[in-house]
């Protein structure tokens, strides 16, 4: 008995050695981005303290998407959404209205001035064009959204959050200042690309460059034989060589008006998604430099 008696108070109590896995394992907290690109933004400002999801992966039209009952069941159990805004991805605000999600919401486009788009038949986004990430001084104003965000869902991690945001943040002011030097290699006459669609007119207006587009800031539309004649006579007219396809987008109408003018694609932008893993463009930093090495080697001609 006595020695039975030593043994037990000389064992270590069960919770701290014996499944030591169990004392500190704990699930973390679950962030969900509604599409790809604010998916990498949330991976880079959160790193391992939130478990990342993204409803619209890569190389998936956020315009149009439709969400499954498994991406209900996610956003229920989440601590955390991240949404674009601006009607870029209203389907997302319908998936998290029907859940009853409770948890912190951010809007990424929250307080910044917006552009006007013009209408597109069937879509208009509401008269706003939602592409504001095509900016990167923009793209800092988001992360600002989501780094505040971020510490409203999980107080406990505000000083890595606000570490991981500076860090990032300096690197996308690196990436603003490459861009700017890289456009300004070209004449400012030569300084126009055609694209698929409309989504550039933030990085239009931030860094000099004139983008035309059959089609509008939507995806599903398709242009009139008007818009694409005239696009055509523009791109003979300014002896455009910048013409490119996009990762999304239905390719036959800028390949069959690239074919009538006269000029070759010169490449894949990628503008509403990132690449998958493999990709060139698997996260926002390499989007951004993978489109303007394509644009800038394009419209020197």
């Amino acid at each position: 008995m006595h020695r039975r008696a030593l043994f037990a108070l000389a064992a270590p109590p069960l919770s701290s050695l014996a499944f030591p896995a169990l004392a500190i394992a704990q699930p973390r907290p679950v962030a969900i981005a509604s599409f790809s690109i604010l998916g990498d933004m949330l991976r880079e400002a959160a790193g391992e303290r939130m478990d990342i999801r993204v409803i619209a992966g890569p190389d998936v039209d956020a315009h149009h998407f439709q969400p499954r009952p498994s991406h209900a069941e996610a956003v229920r159990g989440a601590r955390l959404v991240l949404r674009n805004g601006a009607g870029f991805d209203a389907w997302f605000n319908r998936l998290i209205a029907s859940t009853g999600f409770a948890g912190v919401t951010v809007t990424a486009t929250e307080g910044i001035t917006l552009r006007r788009a013009a209408p597109t038949p069937g879509h208009n986004h509401g008269g706003q064009d939602p592409h504001a990430w095509q900016d990167v001084r923009l793209a800092i104003a988001y992360l600002r959204n989501i780094e505040a965000g971020l510490i409203r869902a999980d107080a406990a991690g505000a000083a890595e959050y606000q570490a991981r945001a500076a860090a990032y943040a300096a690197r996308l002011e690196a990436l603003d200042t490459w861009v700017r030097a890289e456009i300004a290699r070209i004449p400012e006459a030569r300084r126009v690309v055609v694209t698929t669609h409309d989504a550039f007119a933030y990085f239009g207006a931030a860094y000099g460059v004139r983008f035309r587009a059959p089609q509008g800031v939507a995806t599903n539309a398709e242009p009139s034989a008007q818009q694409v004649a005239a696009l055509i006579r523009q791109i003979r007219a300014e002896n455009i060589t910048a013409v490119f396809i996009e990762n999304m987008a239905n390719p036959a109408t800028l390949r069959r008006l690239a074919d009538e003018a006269g000029v070759r694609v010169r490449g894949r932008l990628y503008a509403d998604a990132l690449s998958g893993p493999d990709g060139p463009a698997a996260s926002y930093e390499a989007m951004m430099r993978h489109n303007v090495g394509l644009m800038v080697s394009a419209m020197q001609g």
